[in-house]
């Protein structure tokens, strides 16, 4: 434990809650593995492995119990001592018992959060003069979730949601324009990535940080942005261009541009569109220029359980040398609690500068 850290990291801790009330202590006895995974392009999911066979009646344990009916609610805390925070809530949506020889029979529950119910059907419905996060506020009334949503800024005269799930579609709505959409208890967010906001914590290496491996790709980098689509009332071309904007995280050369440097690429990448205005090609190329600029360095780390570490924030990362230390935008987390083990929190991270 350092001064930076207000965690005991020799005591960690977990709490499960099933249907509003803990895990009973029999159940909690006989888990295995507790794990939360969050992802800023993914519904949020749980699995509890606990032991499946009881060896005094020498029968199944918990395959058959009422306690992990699906459709249960799901609330799942780990930390440290008595200061854990709340990482996912959700609803049981599936049960897995695993029999194989070599081991001991064990059961594992699974569940998503609050984005599995805009999965539940396919539909095709169009939404005319509106922004897309009046479309998400919309879609969110309907699955009983509470929107809280950026303004998308651009009016949109119509929208079809051809044969998709709500989810396909919102997503699909969310990458237009780099948006993220997430779920946090029963909230449906959809935001503006928030990459160029201030660290919400350091990691430190050999301290915090446990591993890293970064990759640095000069691949899919371009100087610019077109996207490009048809007006058919005035029956000329709409055009939108970027080139540059989004805010350097750490560094001082955003990846196009050091990507120009050293190989001269084509002036433009050029993306076909069914836009319907220029607000809205101009729009969607500086989301995109900005989404293509944080490919340009990825990483995976690991580190002691951290359970303020959640995808769509920004991290710092210091003691890796001076172009990979600074600021990275978290795209994925996984929390994972074992007894043998403990605490520990693998992620995923992207970054476009250097």
């Amino acid at each position: 434990m350092t001064a930076r850290d207000p965690f005991d990291t020799l005591s960690p801790e977990f709490t499960v809650s099933v249907g509003g009330k803990p895990l009973p202590n029999e159940a909690k006895a006989d888990l295995i593995a507790v794990s939360v995974l969050d992802d800023v392009d993914a519904p949020g999911m749980f699995a509890i492995t606990l032991a499946g066979w009881d060896t005094r009646t020498m029968q199944p344990k918990w395959i058959d119990d009422p306690l992990f009916d699906l459709g249960k609610p799901v609330e799942i805390a780990l930390g440290y001592r008595d200061r854990t925070q709340t990482l996912l809530s959700g609803d049981i949506t599936g049960l897995e018992p695993d029999f194989v020889p070599s081991r001991p029979p064990a059961l594992t529950v699974r569940g998503y959060d609050g984005r599995h119910r805009l999965t539940r059907s396919r539909r095709t419905r169009s939404f005319t003069n509106c922004k897309d996060s009046d479309i998400v506020s919309r879609i969110a009334g309907e699955a009983q979730l509470n929107p809280k949503v950026d303004d998308s800024g651009v009016q949109l005269p119509y929208v079809l949601q051809h044969n998709q799930t709500d989810l396909e579609f919102l997503m699909s709505r969310a990458h237009r324009i780099d948006f993220e959409l997430a779920v946090q208890g029963t909230d449906l967010l959809f935001r503006k990535r928030a990459f160029g906001d201030t660290p919400a914590l350091t990691l430190h290496r050999e301290v915090e940080l446990l591993e890293f491996r970064a990759r640095l790709s000069t691949l899919g980098q371009v100087p610019a942005l077109e996207v490009r689509g048809w007006d058919p009332a005035q029956k000329k071309e709409i055009v939108g261009r970027a080139t540059g904007g989004p805010q350097t995280m750490g560094g001082g050369t955003l990846g196009p541009a050091a990507t120009k440097q050293a190989f001269s690429p084509p002036d433009a990448a050029r993306v076909d569109a069914p836009v319907q205005s220029q607000d809205e090609a101009d729009a969607m190329a500086r989301q995109g220029f900005a989404g293509m600029a944080l490919g340009y360095v990825r990483a995976d780390g690991v580190c002691i359980g951290e359970p303020r570490l959640r995808a769509g924030m920004v991290v710092a990362i210091e003691g890796i040398g001076t172009r990979f230390s600074g600021n990275w935008y978290v795209t994925s987390v996984e929390h994972a609690f074992t007894p043998r083990q403990g605490f520990r929190t693998s992620f995923s991270a992207r970054r476009n500068a250097s």
